[in-house]
């Protein structure tokens, strides 16, 4: 797979935001891991292409790595540091004398000695870390409910990163003094973890809520009943009344989305939508018939012609 997130993501450089978000959805329905189990080279598509989209749908990270700033996995590139541009100011009389940017301590200690070579006294330099950025793709469920994954750092440590419970998609995790060593008795900087979150086939998100389409055959909808239906807890029946309509929701107190700073979740909505069989036969035809010449109805009624 390429490094360039706009070829993993099949788009030009001047896409849209609309156009890259059109892109990931499109991936990701037709490679996520859950649809394709065990395909490898799907698998792949889709994380290259969920890692490109957390890259580019922020407009400012998105213009941090268009400007060469970060690289496709958002991490910094090198910069110039502070210090040396300092050093190679117009007017410092230091300016032209070979730093070692390693040695920061011995940098500063120049800038505060005397002149005048009389006085010798040094002051160490003492500054934080830099932080470091990260990105890390979750599943849907591990979003929903938390969980726990290894992050490899760029040296091959492996660090623990914590997914609290209800985490949504672009926010970001900090791990206290994973980044880069501090300078002299500075602490470290952090890591800075952006979570992707991965979409899933069957339940959408909104907000505390978990929405899903559930179709029901033409028997059910007019008689009503019991039918099964997906949670993200597991499988449960719900109850469809009699005389159901395509777009009429029902809702599953409890079973979304636990609620940051509450032991309280969201709920589920379940929207019904009727579906026909792949085939009407001749009993189902000549039954609508005989039904529709003494039963019809209008159910556009009061709407514009």
């Amino acid at each position: 797979m390429s490094d360039d997130p706009y070829t993993g993501l099949g788009v030009a450089k001047d896409a849209s935001a609309a156009e890259i978000k059109k892109a990931y959805r499109r991936i990701a329905k037709e490679c996520h891991p859950d649809l394709k189990p065990g395909d490898a080279e799907a698998e792949a598509k889709f994380k290259a292409a969920a890692a490109a989209y957390d890259l580019l749908k922020d407009p400012d990270t998105r213009a941090r790595y268009d400007n060469g700033e970060i690289d496709a996995s958002g991490q910094e590139r090198p910069q110039q540091q502070y210090y040396r541009e300092y050093a190679e100011a117009a007017g410092n009389p230091y300016r032209g004398q070979a730093a070692d940017p390693e040695d920061m301590s011995d940098i500063f200690a120049e800038f505060m000695r005397g002149r005048g070579g009389y006085q010798q006294r040094t002051h160490e330099f003492h500054a934080p870390g830099h932080n470091r950025s990260y990105s890390l793709q979750i599943s849907f469920l591990d979003a929903v409910f938390g969980a726990s994954q290894k992050l490899t750092l760029p040296d091959g440590d492996r660090i623990e990163v914590k997914i609290p419970a209800g985490i949504t998609d672009g926010q970001t995790i900090r791990l206290r003094g994973k980044g880069d060593p501090g300078f002299g008795d500075g602490p470290a900087g952090d890591a800075l973890v952006t979570v992707s979150v991965a979409t899933h086939p069957v339940f959408d998100r909104q907000g505390d809520d978990i929405h899903i389409t559930l179709p029901i055959t033409i028997d059910e909808a007019i008689l009503g009943g019991k039918v099964p239906a997906p949670t993200i807890d597991g499988g449960v029946n719900v109850s469809v009344p009699a005389g159901t309509s395509s777009g009429k929701t029902l809702r599953l107190r409890g079973k979304g989305v636990k609620k940051r700073g509450s032991s309280d979740r969201g709920d589920q909505l379940i929207e019904l939508t009727v579906s026909m069989p792949d085939k009407i036969d001749d009993e189902l035809k000549q039954f609508m018939e005989t039904w529709r010449e003494s039963h019809s109805y209008d159910p556009r009624k009061g709407m514009p012609s």
